[in-house]
Formats: C-alpha cells, structure tokens, sequence
C-alpha cells in the first residue's frame, strides 16, 4: 500500500460508522454507548499499552524529543491565538482548537513501522509519551473554561491524560506487565481505532463546519501545513539523523486525534463542528502526510 492510501482505511472506517448511524437500526443511542466505552476503556488502555511496550529512558534523544514538543507547542499557541480573534464563537473555538495540535497516535504508530520498522516504533513511542500529556491538558483547558467545568477535576479524571501519566511513570521505572495480561490488554487497545473512526462517522455532520467555515480552516491549516513546514525547519536546523528526521516530519503531518470528537461531546462543547474537522483532517493527511515527506526530501537534498 503505498503512502498516499495509508489513511483509507481509516477515512472508510468514518464513513461507514456514518452509513450505519442513519441506515441500519444501529442508531444514535447505540453510538452514545460506544463512545463512552472508546473514550473512558479502549482509548486510555492502548495508549498505556503503547506507551509501556518500547523502553525508554530520561533524557535520551533531547533533540528529537525537543523538536516533537516544539511542533506541538507552536500548534497550541497558534490555536489559541484563534481564539482572540474578532467574531470567533468561544464555544466553537474551544471544541475545535484541539484539532490543530492534536494528533491521530495510531496512525503515527502505524507510519512510524513502515518509515522505520521497530526502531522507528521506539521513537513515535517518546514522541507519544511525551506529547500526548500536553496536548490533552491544553484540549481540556479551553473546554472547561467555557463549560464552566473545575480545570484540574477535568484533568484528574480525564481517561486519556491519567492513562498517558501511568504509562510513561510505570515505563520510566523499569515495569513490564506480564505476558498474558500484556496480551488482554493489547487485545482491549486494538479495538479502540475501528470503533473509535466509526464513532466519529456516526456523529457526523459536515454541515456543521459551515458554522464557522474560516476558523475550521484556519485549525486545518496549521495542523496540515504550518507544523509539517515548522517540523521540517526544525529538524534540518537540529541536525537530525535522516531517519528520526522523517519520523519527527511524520508526526507533524499526522492527522488529529479522532478522540477529539468524544472529548468535545463530553465536555458539552461542538461536537459536530468537531466531527467535521477530524473527518476533513484524515482526508487531508491521506495526501498531506506523504506531501510532507517529500519536502523533507527535497529540503534535504538543498
């Protein structure tokens, strides 16, 4: 399969939750469910298997790590500075400014195995470990201000952030789970992607996006062209090794996290606007990821 079809997959999986919501008796009460179960079990249980799997040790590969927190640090900065625009809607802003710093970990997971192979795994693996905590506190830190939620309960109770700390803390301390628990969860972890698309294609609604059509842009357009070109500045100034410079360039051009829909809906923030933007995100990246690459490759021959 080549680059540019390596997200099909996925962009088929929302399109057939969408299909099965509004066609088949599989409808919106049955999505409800399984969005809970995704963002409350499955997506924190892969996230804690993925983290734990590859060791890694403090303070290895400052440069590589320092150029993934830097992506998604100007992504954060940048989204937020949306928000202070004249006319931006603070509800919508809130929802949908995840979009733009957020990014899709089992696409990067799976990307990263054919880049690279195990090691390349390893390094996405730190990038994942490191990045997934900043991202979420900065997802959850306009969403409760505008619902009026407590920002540290949020963040205490949040699936995703809790999951992400545990793995990281248990990996830095040498643990590893035994074989058959490894497994069970690894198996509970695996179903977090499919249902996970599919829960976004049944919440869809891409006239949604027509609620704020300049700020959902303006969210794609960091997300899918000024951190792949930002990443790309970065690693050829860092000095990179070639490969862990196509696996930082990689990161940045990811699709976003498709569990940026769950986390909108359950922070009563935009759910559909959100919807939309990680739908047109994953049909962007299918062509926007590869695209990426190739700069790398021409900025490197420079």
């Amino acid at each position: 399969m080549s680059q540019v079809l390596l997200l099909l997959p996925d962009f088929l999986l929302i399109v057939a939750g969408y299909l099965v919501c509004r066609h088949t008796a599989l409808d919106r009460p049955v999505w409800d469910g399984v969005e809970r179960l995704v963002y409350w079990l499955l997506f924190p249980v892969l996230l804690f298997v993925a983290i734990l799997r590859q060791p890694l040790q403090a303070g290895e590969m400052l440069s590589f790590a320092g150029c993934g927190l830097a992506v998604v640090g100007l992504g954060i900065a940048l989204a937020y500075a949306l928000g202070h625009l004249q006319g931006v809607d603070a509800l919508t802003h809130a929802s949908g400014a995840q979009t733009a710093f957020r990014f899709n970990s089992y696409v990067g997971l799976a990307m990263a195995e054919r880049l690279g192979g195990v090691q390349a795994v390893a390094w996405i693996a730190l990038l994942i470990a490191l990045c997934v905590p900043v991202c979420n506190v900065a997802a959850v830190w306009p969403l409760a201000r505008r619902s009026g939620q407590h920002f540290g309960r949020e963040l205490a109770r949040n699936p995703l952030i809790v999951a992400t700390v545990a793995g990281l803390l248990c990996n830095l301390a040498g643990l590893r789970l035994p074989e058959p628990l490894n497994i069970t969860l690894t198996r509970v972890g695996s179903a977090a992607l499919p249902l996970g698309l599919m829960a976004v294609g049944a919440g869809l609604q891409m006239g949604a996006l027509r609620d704020a059509p300049r700020l959902a842009a303006a969210f794609l357009g960091i997300r899918h062209l000024l951190l792949p070109l930002w990443a790309i500045t970065l690693v050829i100034t860092a000095g990179l090794p070639s490969a862990q410079q196509s696996v930082v360039v990689a990161f940045a051009a990811l699709p976003t996290a498709s569990s940026a829909y769950v986390l909108a809906t359950r922070m009563g923030g935009h759910g559909g606007f959100v919807a939309g933007l990680v739908s047109l995100s994953t049909l962007i990246a299918m062509l926007g990821l590869p695209l990426a690459l190739a700069a790398l490759g021409w900025a490197q021959a420079a």
